[in-house]
């Protein structure tokens, strides 16, 4: 390969964003440990740096997996046995993990494989947002038109959602939703066809609710769930129970105050915040290096979020534009959700904080898929700096020889 396009191609790649990703990564990484070396010990009888030694393998897997996406160019997403691989093959994992998964927290989203194990539904979301992206960049040209196949996309998402729904992990199933909304809203489909499709839904929704919801209420509205809703309107009437991780969470973030108590230094780890080192590694965060630490957090997930906005916004391919908007709402949907849950505005849906909460899964999903906006960005800023440029130089010789003709 040539040097210097090999230079033109190193240039074009957008440091400033990989710099964030992988400040947030290390960051994590580090909380991860602050936050799980007591649990570990107190509640799961590991050493203390179990979590982090198991998050600091997962790190190294994402870290190739970024490398690997970051190279590569993104339009190999693109294929269509890639497109068909994604389309069969994510429906079959979710009926797979469904039947014969592992159960964890009422719900079977697992695939255990020895001393560690898979959650497919997080892998799926990249995999849906590649398929919508592709689908409808091919269509983009027959958008206006209200033909009936286009909305065949919107019901494989219902499909996908409803195949997470049943595990049972709502949670997911809504985020997946919003996620692929944001990409089909973004994709240029007539808003009046998907008004009436809309209000088709909502129809059947009406009509078949008596005859559906006996079978399915004990599913939707368990326990567990109704108990959740009560701890988010009021947690300190259930601080036994469904409130205790909301207002430990609420005493964490109220002893960090401005500058926290320093790394390492929580007291609501100490067995306060069962999941402080998941769901609400937040409360940690803010609780150890206070107001600041968590301004340094959601500042480097803003930059994430609004410069893939940017960059789906420069990118002249509609595959590569949809692709950036998919990823950049996926983590600010879910930095949106999790920061709710933490702080109370919302209910507790037990989602991870990108790139910062433990887990293999996630962090997989989220480094690969920054990985394929940092490859778009690149081929944006190439395209836009080099390309313009060669075709500038080539068009002067053109303009130089024409003198010399005539």
């Amino acid at each position: 390969m040539d040097k210097q396009l090999i230079r033109n191609i190193l240039k074009s790649y957008d440091y400033p964003l990989i710099i964030a990703i992988w400040m947030l990564a290390i960051f994590g990484l580090i909380m991860v440990y602050s936050s799980s070396m007591i649990s570990a010990v107190t509640r799961f009888g590991v050493p203390s740096d179990y979590f982090f030694q198991k998050q600091k393998m997962w790190l190294i897997a994402s870290a190739f997996c970024f490398f690997i996406t970051t190279l590569a160019p993104y339009k190999v997403l693109a294929n269509k046995k890639i497109v068909q691989a994604i389309f069969f093959v994510s429906p079959l994992v979710l009926i797979a993990v469904a039947l014969v998964g592992h159960t964890a927290n009422n719900a079977t989203s697992w695939f255990k494989f020895g001393f560690f194990s898979v959650q497919p539904a997080e892998l799926v979301k990249l995999g849906l947002i590649i398929y919508l992206a592709a689908v409808f960049a091919n269509k983009q040209k027959r958008m206006a038109e209200p033909v009936k196949g286009q909305l065949f996309p919107i019901y494989y998402t219902l499909w996908i959602c409803f195949l997470i729904a049943i595990q049972p992990d709502f949670g997911t199933a809504m985020i997946v939703l919003f996620i692929a909304s944001c990409v089909i809203l973004s994709s240029g489909l007539s808003f009046r066809l998907l008004f009436k499709q809309l209000l088709f839904f909502t129809m059947i929704a009406a009509v078949s609710a008596p005859a559906v919801l006996p079978f399915v209420w004990h599913k939707i509205f368990s326990k567990e769930r109704v108990s959740r809703i009560y701890g988010f309107l009021d947690p300190f009437k259930y601080v036994d129970d469904a409130g205790f991780q909301l207002v430990n969470s609420y005493l964490a973030i109220g002893l960090g105050g401005l500058k926290g108590l320093g790394l390492g230094k929580s007291i609501q780890k100490y067995g306060y915040l069962p999941e402080s080192h998941t769901d609400f590694i937040m409360a940690v965060v803010a609780e150890e290096l206070g107001l600041f630490g968590v301004a340094f957090v959601l500042l480097l997930l803003a930059f994430i979020v609004l410069r893939g906005l940017h960059i789906a916004r420069k990118c002249n391919d509609a595959f590569g534009s949809l692709l950036a908007i998919g990823i950049s709402s996926m983590i600010g949907i879910q930095t949106f959700i999790n920061v709710g849950g933490v702080t109370g505005l919302i209910p507790i849906t037990g989602v991870p904080l990108p790139l910062v909460s433990y887990g293999g899964s996630a962090l997989i999903l989220f480094m690969t898929s920054l990985g394929v906006l940092v490859n778009i960005s690149m081929f944006v800023k190439y395209e836009s700096k080099y390309k313009h440029k060669a075709k500038t130089i080539d068009h002067s010789k053109k303009q130089s020889k024409r003198g010399l003709i005539f």
